[in-house]
């Protein structure tokens, strides 16, 4: 009995230290938004975005940009996972890997890879911001939908084929069906990230074309306008905390069993075939690589006085501030997403809390804590704290992942022969899910580096991280100024895909899941 009851509160031994951090860094900066935006809708009422014609374009606006990429991205991405899928390709291992690197990257470097590619003629269009949403999310729906491919059952497939159904008739009625939970999970995800998102839209959108996240920061940091950006705060968590919801259901349906009638993959035959995979990585090359090959292309162009930035006393110092604000931040978010991870195993309870972090912007979480720490608000604690919320769900979501696929009875023999629960972790568990927790590690250094709504918020000027500094010579006049932040854009970008690399690309492949993706 007291065995039964001790094996009972483990799982709530786990979750403690989690739950607690998410109260503290979350739950109650969201309640005391939500407070302020209910007392402030209550005197100026709730509709005052929809009334106001100012607010209800940057309300609207918002929603629309975040659906054109959630529409562009299927439509193109739908197509280049189908040739993933079904084709078999020299080099295409390494398509799968490389995947994953926009979307690692921080938001400021592809905002400026867009303007380093199309230039800043054209800042004052809805184009560059819907370009830079579509290079941020396509390989997100790629990969996504190349595993909801590779799930599709293969004798099903057959037996509509021997029916006689054409390849694109066995495909609307086999293959779709089976593949629309995943997208609608990806399209769930993609429209979250391009609504809440503030890097892009910051530098991208421009005065015209600001989203509701630039404009909750513009009335907090320029206009002190608490009350005004407290309602479209409460906006803002409102559609979010929709989406993640929906988002959460879709997840639960597809933590199903693998399928083992996979279709296998062919080699391209004909040139049509060849054409198909040529035209699906032009595509992906054109769409995803173009921006980081133009920041390239532009910093090397800078000639030597713009590299010279790298050696200024500012630039170390923002590059120290990245390293050591990342180190820290993904230390905590490793030990509360792992602890989250094996909690959630047991309580149903956290598998949806996992997502929280999701459904309040970097923008809303730099803004609670302010209300509710003001003392605390230029704390070294506190900054890391907000860089692990952000990080920590990458790590919990990918371990818990693994956990899933693993046989329910795993550690069954190692208990038997006496181990205690802590040496079945060391020598069992920590073994089998090291590649999700080393995967997880990945995405959330990647999402510390490139951190950028939080640090505007809580951070001092000697706290300026790479991502400030690059954002404050963009705002400074003058060409060099623009060179020196394509030079300091180009270190950031390697900085995030070396820390990716080193981080992830130990990882084994049979640790792979749809999680990685998200």
């Amino acid at each position: 009995m007291v065995h039964l009851t001790r094996r009972a509160a483990t799982p709530w031994l786990l979750a403690a230290l989690p739950l607690a951090f998410l109260l503290a860094v979350q739950v109650l900066p969201a309640l005391r938004l939500l407070a302020l935006g209910w007392t402030d809708a209550l005197a100026s009422g709730l509709a005052q975005p929809l009334q106001d014609a100012y607010l209800r374009g940057r309300l609207a606006w918002s929603l629309l940009q975040a659906a054109v990429t959630c529409v562009v991205a299927l439509a193109l991405g739908l197509p280049m996972a189908w040739v993933l899928a079904r084709r078999e390709f020299a080099g295409r291992s390494w398509v799968l890997r490389a995947l994953l690197l926009p979307f690692v990257l921080p938001t400021l470097v592809a905002a400026i890879g867009v303007l380093a590619l199309l230039g800043q003629g054209g800042r004052e269009t809805p184009w560059l911001l819907l370009y830079g949403n579509v290079f941020f999310n396509l390989c997100v729906v790629v990969r996504v939908a190349t595993d909801a491919l590779e799930q599709v059952s293969a004798s099903r497939v057959a037996a509509a084929r021997s029916l006689g159904a054409s390849p694109w008739r066995a495909f609307w009625r086999v293959e779709w069906p089976a593949i629309a939970p995943w997208l609608m999970s990806a399209m769930c995800l993609v429209f979250l990230v391009c609504f809440s998102g503030f890097g892009l839209a910051l530098v991208l959108g421009g005065n015209r074309y600001a989203t509701i996240e630039v404009e909750i920061y513009t009335l907090v940091a320029h206009e002190l306008a608490l009350a005004q950006a407290s309602v479209l705060a409460l906006w803002s968590m409102g559609i979010a905390a929709l989406v993640a919801w929906l988002y959460a259901v879709l997840e639960r349906r597809l933590a199903s069993a693998t399928r083992h009638d996979r279709i296998a993959r062919s080699p391209a035959r004909g040139w049509r075939q060849h054409l198909g995979v040529g035209a699906a990585l032009a595509v992906l090359a054109l769409v995803c690589a173009a921006p980081l090959l133009a920041i390239g292309w532009r910093a090397a162009q800078a000639g030597a006085e713009a590299w010279a930035v790298l050696l200024e006393a500012e630039t170390l110092q923002a590059l120290w501030n990245t390293l050591r604000f990342t180190v820290a931040s993904v230390a905590l978010a490793t030990l509360l997403g792992l602890l989250h991870a094996l909690a959630a195993q047991s309580l149903v309870l956290l598998r949806t809390l996992v997502f929280l972090p999701f459904v309040v912007s970097p923008v809303l979480v730099g803004f609670g804590l302010l209300l509710v720490y003001p003392q605390q608000s230029a704390s070294l604690w506190m900054l890391v704290c907000a860089y692990a919320l952000l990080a920590y769900p990458w790590v919990a979501k990918s371990v818990a992942a693994r956990l899933d696929s693993l046989p329910a009875h795993y550690h069954d023999p190692a208990r038997s022969l006496g181990a205690s629960p802590l040496r079945v972790f060391w020598r069992v568990t920590l073994p089998l899910i090291s590649g999700a927790l080393r995967r997880g590690m990945a995405f959330a250094a990647a999402t510390a580096v490139g951190e950028f709504a939080v640090t505007l918020f809580l951070s001092r000027p000697e706290w300026t991280t790479l991502t400030t500094l690059i954002y404050q010579r963009m705002g400074r006049p003058g060409a060099a100024n623009l060179d020196a932040a394509m030079v300091l854009s180009c270190l950031l970008m390697v900085l995030a895909l070396l820390v990716f690399v080193l981080v992830e690309w130990g990882a084994q492949d049979g640790n792979e899941d749809e999680d990685n993706h998200a």
